[in-house]
């Protein structure tokens, strides 16, 4: 029988990504997914150190895991927990401190070798294994060469770490320094995913756009040459996340004017308005600096719509300050935007600052921005109400007959149509706006039988699918 194996993700995409290949490290070796920690042969908390409180909600879900490994132990069994991850690799050997119940601690570098770290910690009980290496091997050289059904929508890992040090973010000394894969490589798995069924591939990076891999011609790659590699290789949608925009060269913005595979929507987080904030993040671009590359993207594709990432509260910010990041908001104008407030992350400078704003005057500056943001927001989306968008339809919907998807500006879609358009793109008329998604109705032409299975999807699908 296959041993059980039960992955909780937190956090980004990337991590999304890496669960779905430590699965596919441990596959070979007799583990299959379950979807409850219950009756597990072994949990894997795959963690994020990016958000306030991150290591102490690992520790208060690890003590409900301890539960479930003593029961699984008075039936004679024994469950394997570790924890994975950016915490993992920030915290180390303090969580087997905290956390008994902790068989192995590995960080995201090295989930590579997870079969030798289950066999360390099979050889004696009690046995501990904290791996939490920067390895000089590249993980993905050891990673295996199939993919586990994927499903209509994959992400793809090209570029890991950082070397922005930006002063408020832990992702340098987590995830290490900027590392890209080959194109060779990258091209490899993103045809076995279309070949699996995948036809929206997202390229991740925690500097996504500052990829640099050794291209076929023996030379090194931007982003921008990649996504035209890609989009010749089948691939129907192209995205990427996340960017910096220091790293929004000629290449890439011609990419967004030149490759229609590449969906009009881009996350370009600025973190704040203010001059003397963006300085104080360590950021090295001005908001008039951000203000001029959108311009240039704007002029390359038009259409194209924006979303962003803004830090609000961040120590040392007057109102000044604040006023300058509600005017680029609505200088920019964003399809949707994510924002926080300021919360320090151990070992970061920004920690160590001692002009911390108070709690309330955050609460209020949160509150401001994202009334700002949900209004534009808002207004993006009505301005397609009555249009006709094209839907990559990926799912099940949560009523019976519906299905959902996402626009190419990303945007959440429910209509009602046969589950056999699921993996298609198809035109649909937008006839209503919800608070976070929108209603479609598509012109549904049933399949004549008579015909070759290929054409089955019906003249309103069959136009819509490249």
């Amino acid at each position: 029988m296959a041993k059980k194996l039960f992955i909780k993700t937190y956090g980004c995409q990337m991590n999304v990504y890496d669960s779905a290949r430590m699965a596919d490290v441990l596959a070979p070796h007799g583990y299959g997914m379950t979807e409850t920690p219950e009756g597990a042969d072994m949990v894997i908390l795959n963690t994020c150190h990016i958000r306030e409180k991150a290591a102490e909600k690992v520790y208060s879900e690890l003590g409900r895991l301890r539960l479930h490994k003593q029961a699984k132990e008075e039936t004679g069994e024994r469950m394997i927990i570790a924890v994975a991850g950016c915490v993992a690799q920030a915290e180390g050997e303090e969580i087997i401190r905290r956390a008994a119940c902790v068989d192995m601690v590995f960080g995201p570098q090295t989930y590579h070798r997870l079969p030798e770290m289950i066999e360390r910690a099979n050889r004696a009980v009690g046995a501990k294994v904290v791996d939490t290496d920067f390895p000089a091997e590249d993980k993905f050289d050891f990673l295996p060469n199939h993919v586990t059904n994927p499903g209509v929508t994959a992400f793809l890992s090209i570029q890991e770490g950082c070397d922005k040090f930006c002063s408020f973010c832990v992702v340098p000394y987590t995830r290490g320094a900027e590392q890209s894969r080959s194109v060779a490589a990258i091209e490899a798995e993103a045809i076995r995913l279309v070949d699996a069924g995948v036809r929206e591939i997202t390229l991740l990076g925690q500097n996504v756009n500052a990829y640099h891999g050794a291209g076929p011609d023996g030379g090194e790659w931007g982003l921008g040459p990649l996504i035209e590699r890609l989009a010749s290789r089948g691939v129907q949608r192209i995205r990427y996340t996340t960017s910096h925009p220091r790293d929004m060269d000629d290449a890439l913005i011609a990419a967004h004017r030149d490759v229609p595979q590449l969906m009009p929507y881009l996350h370009l987080p600025v973190q704040s308005g203010s001059d003397r904030i963006l300085a104080m993040m360590n950021r090295k671009h001005t908001a008039d600096n951000y203000r001029r590359i959108v311009e240039r993207i704007r002029n390359a594709r038009p259409d194209i719509a924006l979303s962003s990432d803004f830090i609000v509260g961040f120590p040392g910010e007057t109102d000044r300050d604040f006023a300058d990041t509600l005017r680029l908001i609505s200088d920019i104008g964003y399809a949707q935007a994510y924002s926080f407030k300021y919360s320090a992350r151990p070992g970061t400078p920004a920690a160590a600052e001692d002009s911390h704003v108070a709690e309330a005057v955050k609460e209020d500056r949160l509150a401001t921005v994202q009334q700002l943001l949900r209004a534009q927001q808002t207004a993006f989306n009505e301005a397609y109400r009555g249009a006709r968008m094209s839907v990559l339809f990926d799912r099940p919907g949560r009523h019976p007959g519906q299905l959902a998807g996402r626009t190419q500006y990303l945007q959440a879609v429910h209509a009602d149509a046969p589950t056999r358009l699921i993996g298609a793109v198809v035109d649909c008329d937008i006839v209503d706006i919800r608070t976070t998604s929108l209603k479609g109705v598509v012109d549904i032409v049933e399949p004549d039988h008579n015909q070759p299975s290929q054409d089955r999807l019906g003249p309103q699908t069959e136009r819509a699918i490249a």
